[in-house]
Parts: C-alpha cells; structure tokens; sequence
C-alpha cells in the first residue's frame, strides 16, 4: 500500500507562529494601553474638574463681596460640566450634605460625577455626567490604539516579507538541485545557505560525492570490460573468417553458428561501452542539416536493408532544414532506430526514415512494417537487457536503452507508437531545434 505524502510548508509555518505570537501580544498589549489609557482620561477629567472648582472658588469670593449678585448654576453644553453653589434649590439632587472631595452622585441624565470643596460661605459643587466622561475617555484611549494596530500591521508585513527573503536561499538551492541533469553530481554551494540548513545541505554533497564515487566506478568497469572484450573477440571473429574459407560443407552449419555468436559478443561490447560512455561523454553541439544527417544514416545500414532485401527509404520534405545538436549522439539514436526496425521487421518490407518540423521542434520518425509490440510493453522494452520472448531476433536488449539515455542527454525524448490500423511500429525521436546546454 502506498503512504501518502504529507508535506508542511515551513514558510506558512513560520508565518502562522509570528502572526499567532504577534496578534497575542498586540491584543495584550492594547488591552494593557487602553486600560492605562483609560484610566488617564478618567484622572485628566477629575483633574479638570478640580482645577475649576479652584476657579470658580475666587469667584463666589470675589461675588459674595458684591451685594445683591446672583450666583446661578452654569452648564457648559459641549462638556456637560455643572458649576453650582450649594445648596441650590433648582438643583434638589446635589445635596449640601455632599461631603468634599469626589463622589458619584444619580441625577438628571443619569450618574454625575461631582467634585465638592468648601469656600468661607459654603459648598461649591462641579460636576459632569459620567456617560459623557467615558465616551471622552473612550475615545482617547481608542486613539492610543490607532498606533498599535498600524504597527502590528507592518509587523505582520514586514515578518512575511523577511521570512520570505530568508527562506529564498531554500529556493535558491531547490532550483539549482532541479536544473542540474544526473550526471552533474559536483557539490553544491554552501554560500548564503542558512547557518541551520548548513548541516542538511553538506550532507547532500557528502552524499553525492559517494554517488560520483560510485557511479564512476560503474562505469570504469563496464568500459574496462567492453575494452577488454573487444580485443579477443576481434581476434575470434578474423579466425573465424579464415576458417570459413577452408571449412568442408559439412562443418559450415557449425562455423556459421559460431560465427553469428561472436558478432553479437562484439556488439554488445561495442553496445556496453556506449551504454558506459554516456554519461560523461561531452555534448558538441553544431548546426547542421537533417537531410544531409539522415542520408549517412540510411548509408550506414544500407548493408543490412539489402542483406534482408528490405526497402529502405527517406522521406525529408525540407531539404534545407536545419537543427542544433550534438550529431554524432543523434547519428547513434537513429541508427538504434534503423537496425531495430530492419530486424524485427519481416524480409522485403519497407522501412522508412522520416524528419519533419512541427513549430520548435524536430521530429524524426522511423516507421516499419513489422509485427508491432502490445500496448503494455512500448515502455517496458527501453528497459537495459528487456527483450521481448518469441522474437526470433537475437540481441543485446540495449538499443532502445541508449537511444533514450542519449536522448535524454540531447534534450529531447525518444518513444514508440504502433502504427493505427495496420500493422507496424513507429520509432519516434523528438528534440528541439536547439538543444540546450547541459
């Protein structure tokens, strides 16, 4: 059973706790400014309150010097703030017996807040309604908060921009781990990676030195090998030729068999060593002709077309089309192509090499008249060694193989396709006109 993938973004998680720790502390620390905001606006306007009283006291003073001057309560209307000299008889709820200092008191409008202090000839009285008090004070606390909220906002803005901007050596290094191909195993940059990432990042290079290590190793030993094949059974096939020359009739089956034997060992020597060769082979890439390419191809197993009298053909509408690649790897895809098709494919059937242009791209096309593969296996026989049974075709199982690995190096991908209605495979190479630098 397949685990599923669970993935978490550290980035949202970053943010999610410093937007959480932020919006806490904000709301903490605007419940704690606007209480203390509050309460300072509660003790400005008792201050106020006090500061008149003082006031008015010179003048009741200064009035009850003047005979026959009327002191009567005055109400400011925008601050609701009551001036009276106890007792008032039209104020029946502010009692002389208020003693000084402050006190709440219910009357019209609701609760007052009345500051009492004592003058030579009795009580004054300065009082504000308590509703209109907590809506002063209210709103300048709210005031306080205007600041708070704008700077837990940039906070907010300027965290995200910063986790960003930090976590983009992260996305730096991801896309340098992307472009790189499976043969570009060299360290990667440690400049600018985070001092925590630092260790995961060295354990990577650590990690590919090994599999450079390996790899080379690999294919030191198959190249050695193919080497070393090569020599001996060079040797084998020219005494095999010799031999055939003064072999009675009798012994040709037995000479003809040993002789085919050893023309696949050669191949897939030959075939081991380029499958070997791939990955550290330098791409010289140049422009050059497709029709001009695909004629030397068609030269080159022209011999085996004829000896299965086969009809070999090339079909290239644009004479003068021209791509960028590496043409000897090209030449090496397409002659996979071509000899697969002249084996599998029946004697005296055609086969037909075709390269056309479609918008960016070049595609060349190899079409037989043979029995096709099922569905199931078009993928399966790219795979090293795959060969399918009952054939009745020796080989390696390497063509296909190498002609995607070179593909692959080249840019381009290489895949089959039966042909629709009919019998045949269709061996298709498609690359653009300017393969990219690897």
């Amino acid at each position: 059973m397949r685990r599923e993938t669970v993935t978490r973004s550290l980035r949202g998680q970053l943010l999610r706790s410093l937007v959480i720790t932020w919006l806490v502390t904000g709301i903490f620390a605007s419940g704690l400014a606007f209480w203390i905001a509050y309460a300072e606006a509660e003790d400005y306007q008792d201050d106020t309150l006090r500061q008149i009283g003082a006031l008015v006291n010179t003048a009741f003073l200064h009035r009850a010097r003047t005979p026959g001057f009327p002191i009567d309560p005055q109400i400011d209307l925008e601050t609701r703030i009551l001036v009276a000299e106890l007792p008032e008889p039209s104020l029946p709820w502010l009692s002389v017996s208020l003693s000084p200092g402050f006190q709440t008191v219910h009357g019209p409008d609701g609760d007052w807040r009345v500051f009492v202090r004592l003058v030579a000839n009795g009580k004054i009285a300065v009082a504000q309604v308590t509703d209109a008090r907590n809506d002063l004070a209210t709103h300048s606390a709210l005031l306080t908060l205007t600041p708070l909220l704008a700077l837990m906002m940039l906070m907010v803005w300027l965290g995200g921009r910063r986790v960003q901007r930090e976590l983009e050596g992260l996305t730096r290094l991801a896309n340098e781990v992307d472009r790189r191909t499976p043969e570009q195993l060299t360290e990667l940059p440690e400049n600018g990676i985070p001092t925590e990432i630092l260790p995961f990042a060295r354990s990577i290079n650590q990690l590919l030195s090994r599999v450079a290590t390996l790899l080379e190793q690999q294919r030191r030993f198959i190249a050695e090998a193919a080497h070393e094949l090569r020599s001996p059974l060079t040797a084998l096939r020219l005494q095999v030729q010799n031999l055939e020359l003064h072999t009675p009739k009798v012994m040709e089956e037995r000479v003809r068999a040993l002789s085919e034997g050893i023309n696949r060992t050669c191949l897939l020597g030959e075939q081991l060593l380029s499958h070997a060769s791939i990955p550290a082979a330098q791409m010289d890439r140049c422009s050059f002709s497709c029709f001009a390419l695909a004629r030397e191809v068609i030269v080159d197993v022209l011999p085996l077309a004829e000896l299965r009298q086969m009809d070999l053909g090339l079909d290239c509408p644009d004479e003068a089309l021209i791509m960028t690649s590496d043409p000897r790897w090209l030449r090496l895809i397409l002659r996979n192509g071509l000899d697969n098709a002249l084996r599998y494919s029946p004697p005296g059937t055609g086969v037909t090499l075709r390269v056309v242009r479609e918008e960016a791209q070049i595609i060349w096309s190899i079409t037989d008249e043979g029995p096709g593969i099922p569905e199931e296996e078009l993928e399966r026989v790219f795979n090293p060694f795959y060969r399918r049974l009952g054939s009745g075709v020796s080989g390696s199982g390497l063509g296909l193989s190498i002609a995607r690995d070179v593909a692959c190096r080249l840019g381009g991908e290489v895949f089959l396709e039966n042909v629709t209605g009919m019998q045949g495979l269709i061996f298709r190479y498609r690359a653009p006109l300017a393969t990219p630098e690897s």
